[in-house]
């Protein structure tokens, strides 16, 4: 895939504890690892249905969630295909915007994007406060190796630690 853009989008509400583990996840992401030039990352934060035109210029999405699959807190997820309507940030929350709704739109438009959604079981996202729990704050490091560490399986990109 080293022809293709991708795009790895990191989305939450960083006001709701947890509910920003996508876009902490991101910025690890960046700090921690080396990417190729075809690699590129957004913080999508909570803007929802605006990331029509940052789907658009990609050929595959790598998006980093919270996700209510009704597991233990810390469950890391990877979905792909219809199990992508699990994602919590793009669904019920403040962001209005179903994913797999968005990609059939990008396909009708002549663009298909693949997409992989990497979510994680929130051990909380009704508070307001900034910042993730201490337990999410711990796995963010396994969560994102485990983020590379498939990318790599799946032969979709390399990453090397910085």
């Amino acid at each position: 895939m080293n022809n293709k853009n991708i795009l790895i989008l990191g989305v939450g509400n960083e006001l709701l504890t947890d509910e920003g583990f996508g876009v902490r996840a991101l910025e690890y992401l960046q700090e921690h690892y080396v990417w190729p030039d075809n690699v590129r990352f957004l913080d999508g934060g909570t803007l929802g249905a605006m990331l029509m035109t940052e789907l658009m210029d990609c050929d595959f999405l790598v998006v980093l969630d919270v996700v209510d699959g009704s597991k233990t807190p810390g469950t890391v997820y990877l979905l792909e295909g219809d199990a992508l309507r699990q994602s919590l940030s793009f669904k019920n929350s403040m962001h209005q915007l179903d994913l797999p709704d968005t990609l059939t739109t990008c396909r009708l438009a002549g663009h298909p994007v693949e997409a992989l959604v990497f979510g994680i079981q929130p051990f909380d996202m009704q508070s307001t406060h900034y910042g993730l729990t201490a337990d999410a704050e711990k796995r963010l490091p396994l969560f994102c190796r485990k983020v590379v560490e498939t990318l790599q399986g799946k032969g979709i990109v390399t990453a090397t630690p910085s």
